[in-house]
């Protein structure tokens, strides 16, 4: 038996409820199952329940053992005073809240259907992609429509709170925040952490301050990457390199140590000097980009102005001192799908939290509505069970599914996987 598993029988009332009785034998009758929680504290609140003649509102906490609740030392907590009932599947000893009163105990055992519990192991336990990968089919796409809806929802909520963090270390200054996360995401999964290091190095206002011209910024940004720091013969590198060294004073900078960019099994176009010359180039035309969230501006017009370039130098090359013939310096239409989902997307859905405005939120939710799925293994897999992919608000939502859910055998705890296994 799983935690999970009875707070799924508890949350939908599975259980036979006829002449319950606590461990003390008195007459419990359960009025209500409370609200499931999924934060800190007792695992249902706002309960209510009669226990002989007296009526009692509070929290319920569940256990497989009743001794659970002395291992994860609640005796000990005042947030659990409030549980006015423990519900286990395993009534082994008595326990006590941190006033040393008793707590009133049901043992589930022998009020559970133990086949339905069988088919729920079988359930998880199939070596399928997804647990409900044969069943998923015979959900109404209704259901399957408002899942999905949560799912976007709950994957948003979860990247707000690193825009949330990085708001705190720039005291609230969204124009920086946003300016970071469009870095990050310029380096996309494989070199996105150390972006993330070159935006923090080298600050929004600093480029503002240089943002006439663009071979300073190069300048800027290619010394703080630890990418001036090698040896090179060639006109541009040493002239970089010298306008650097002068920044570099001029301001105290601190510069990365340059084995943190990865080009293993990038495409060239995907290179971090490739990326880094076109922030380069992009932040020497424009460097006001939040007003584009704060003017909700349409999906063309934020891509036309992220369609950026690099300056001639990299039109032959794609890391410095190395001639390549005809290379790919524009950024293309998936750096740009990536920027919106991941970067114009939060942080606009995070500001309109922030400021309590349902606008900037439903702009959000409509800016995934315009950009084209993501196609990935992910994706492509959902795809052959039939689930309709028409935006990146379907591929994100079906993403975060996969990877908080179905990933997790977390099915208890999906709409779709508690319908099934209620059928």
């Amino acid at each position: 038996m799983i935690e999970d598993y009875l707070h799924y029988i508890w949350k939908f009332g599975l259980f036979n409820k006829i002449e319950l009785k606590t461990e003390d034998c008195e007459a419990l009758e359960i009025v209500n199952l409370g609200i499931h929680n999924f934060d800190s504290g007792p695992d249902f609140l706002q309960a209510q329940i009669s226990i002989g003649s007296i009526k009692w509102f509070g929290n319920i906490e569940i256990h497989v053992n009743t001794s659970d609740w002395d291992k994860h030392k609640h005796q000990f907590d005042k947030a659990y005073n409030n549980v006015i009932l423990h519900v286990v599947y395993n009534h082994d000893k008595e326990i006590y809240n941190q006033r040393s009163e008793l707590i009133p105990t049901i043992e589930l055992k022998d009020l559970l259907d133990h086949e339905h519990y069988f088919g729920y192991e079988r359930f998880i336990s199939n070596q399928k992609w997804i647990p409900c990968e044969k069943s998923i089919s015979t959900i109404s796409q209704l259901k399957i429509n408002a899942w999905l809806d949560r799912m976007l929802l709950e994957r948003l909520e979860r990247k707000s709170l690193a825009i949330e963090k990085e708001l705190i270390l720039t005291n609230g200054d969204w124009d920086e925040v946003f300016y970071r996360f469009i870095f990050r995401y310029f380096g996309m999964k494989v070199n996105g952490n150390p972006m993330m290091d070159l935006a923090r190095r080298t600050p929004l206002k600093l480029l503002q301050k240089e943002s006439k011209s663009c071979f300073t910024l190069e300048a800027l940004l290619f010394g703080q990457s630890g990418m001036l720091d090698d040896d090179l013969k060639g006109e541009y590198f040493s002239k970089l390199k010298e306008e650097y060294l002068f920044q570099k004073q001029k301001y105290g900078l601190v510069s990365m140590n340059n084995v943190q960019w990865r080009y293993s099994k990038l495409r060239p176009p995907n290179f971090p000097s490739i990326r880094i010359g076109q922030l380069a180039m992009l932040y020497s035309s424009n460097s006001s980009f939040f007003q584009l969230i704060r003017n909700k501006e349409s999906t063309g017009k934020i891509k036309e102005i992220f369609k950026t370039s690099t300056s001639s130098y990299w039109k032959n090359h794609y890391v410095f001192g190395k001639y390549s013939e005809n290379t790919k310096n524009t950024a293309g239409k998936m750096l740009l799908d990536n920027i919106l989902i991941n970067t114009v997307v939060p942080v606009c859905f995070a500001y309109g939290k922030a400021i309590s405005d349902q606008s900037y939120i439903d702009y959000a939710i409509t800016l995934l509505k315009e950009v084209q799925p993501e196609i990935n293994k992910i994706t492509t897999k959902w795809s052959y069970l039939g689930m309709p992919i028409n935006s990146a608000f379907e591929s994100q939502a079906l993403i975060e599914l996969y990877g908080n859910y179905c990933s997790k055998k977390k099915c208890l705890n999906c709409n779709l996987g508690v319908a099934i296994l209620n059928k």
